[in-house]
C-alpha cells in the first residue's frame, strides 16, 4: 500500500508522497493513474519527498504532471513541500533548502501559517527556458494557425509564454493554451501564461499549465506574470496576484533579483491506496 497526503494551494492540488520511510518507485502510468480524478486520487501533480545527495541540503523533491512526465519545478507545490515535511516530522526547521531539477529553492514557514518561497532569478535567455530565437526580446510572436501572438518568454525555473490581456475571464485559455503548449518553439513545451493588469499593485492571472491543462492557481505562472508586467512598466515590486483560486503575494525587486512568493499550503486528508489496484 502507498500511503499518501493529499494538499493544495489555493486549488492547485498534489499527492504528496514520503519516499524517506516508504520504499516508492513510481512509473509514468502509475502517477497517471493516482492523477485521475475518476478512478485514483485525483490532483494536478505528484509530488515526492526524498533525502537529499548534499550535506547542505535539507531534502530533494521529485514534480510529476498529471500526464505522467517529470517537471523541473512549481510553486504552489513548494510550498505544500515545505507544510508536508513539518507536519510529518520530518524537520522542525522553518525554512529549509530543497533540491529540486532546477536548482535550490528555500520555503519558510510564517508565523500567520502561509508559506514564502525564493523562487530564485528569472531568466530570459532563449536558451535557458528553452525557446527558439536569436536573441533576447521582451516580446515575441508566435504564429498560432496563420495568427500572431505576442509573449514574454522567460524561465522560473520551468518555462513560461505570457501574454497581457484585457480581461483574463474572456481569455482563450483551454483553446489557445494548448496550442501554446505545444508550438514548436518550445522544444520542452511550454506554461501558457495570461495576465490582466487591474492596477499597479493588483493583477489576475490565469495559466495553461504544461502537462497538466488550465489549473485553478500556477505558482510560478504568477510570478513569471508579475516578472512581465515589472518588465513592461505596469507593475510595482509588490503585486497581489488573483487566481481562480485566491490570492498570491509575489515581490520581485527587478533584473538579477530573485522573485519571492507568498501564500497558502493546506493539507485536506491522508490516506493509502493500492497501486495494483487502479
Amino acid at each position: 500500500m502507498l500511503r499518501f497526503t493529499k494538499m493544495h494551494g489555493l486549488g492547485n492540488d498534489f499527492v504528496m508522497i514520503d519516499a524517506i520511510r516508504q520504499d516508492v518507485t513510481l512509473n509514468a502510468e502509475q502517477v497517471r493513474r493516482l492523477a485521475d480524478r475518476r478512478f485514483g486520487v485525483g490532483c494536478d501533480q505528484v509530488l515526492i519527498v526524498e533525502r537529499s545527495s548534499r550535506a547542505d541540503i535539507d531534502f530533494r523533491y521529485r514534480i510529476f504532471n498529471a500526464d505522467g512526465g517529470e517537471v523541473e519545478q512549481c510553486g504552489n507545490g513548494a510550498r505544500c513541500f515545505a507544510q508536508f515535511v513539518r507536519d510529518r516530522g520530518l524537520t522542525d526547521k522553518r525554512e529549509i533548502a530543497v533540491e529540486t531539477l532546477s536548482g535550490v529553492i528555500r520555503p519558510r514557514l510564517e508565523a500567520d501559517g502561509q508559506v514564502t518561497v525564493n523562487m530564485g532569478v528569472p531568466r530570459f535567455e532563449p536558451q535557458a527556458v528553452p525557446f527558439v530565437a536569436t536573441a533576447r526580446q521582451l516580446e515575441y510572436d508566435l504564429d498560432l494557425d496563420g495568427q500572431t501572438v505576442p509573449v514574454t518568454v522567460l524561465s522560473m525555473g520551468n518555462p513560461h509564454a505570457v501574454q497581457q490581456v484585457a480581461d483574463v475571464e474572456r481569455a482563450p485559455v483551454t483553446t489557445q493554451g494548448p496550442k501554446i503548449e505545444h508550438h514548436p518553439r518550445f522544444p520542452k513545451r511550454v506554461n501558457a501564461g495570461y495576465l490582466q493588469v487591474v492596477d499597479r499593485r493588483h493583477a489576475r492571472v490565469r495559466v495553461w499549465e504544461r502537462g497538466a491543462g488550465e489549473t485553478l492557481a500556477c505558482g510560478t505562472g504568477a510570478c513569471a506574470a508579475v516578472v512581465t508586467g515589472r518588465l513592461r512598466g505596469e507593475l510595482d515590486d509588490e503585486v497581489d496576484v488573483h487566481v481562480r483560486g485566491g490570492t498570491l503575494k509575489i515581490v520581485w525587486h527587478g533584473e538579477g533579483e530573485p522573485v519571492w512568493m507568498t501564500g497558502p499550503a493546506v493539507r485536506v486528508f491522508e490516506g493509502e491506496i493500492d497501486l495494483e489496484r487502479l
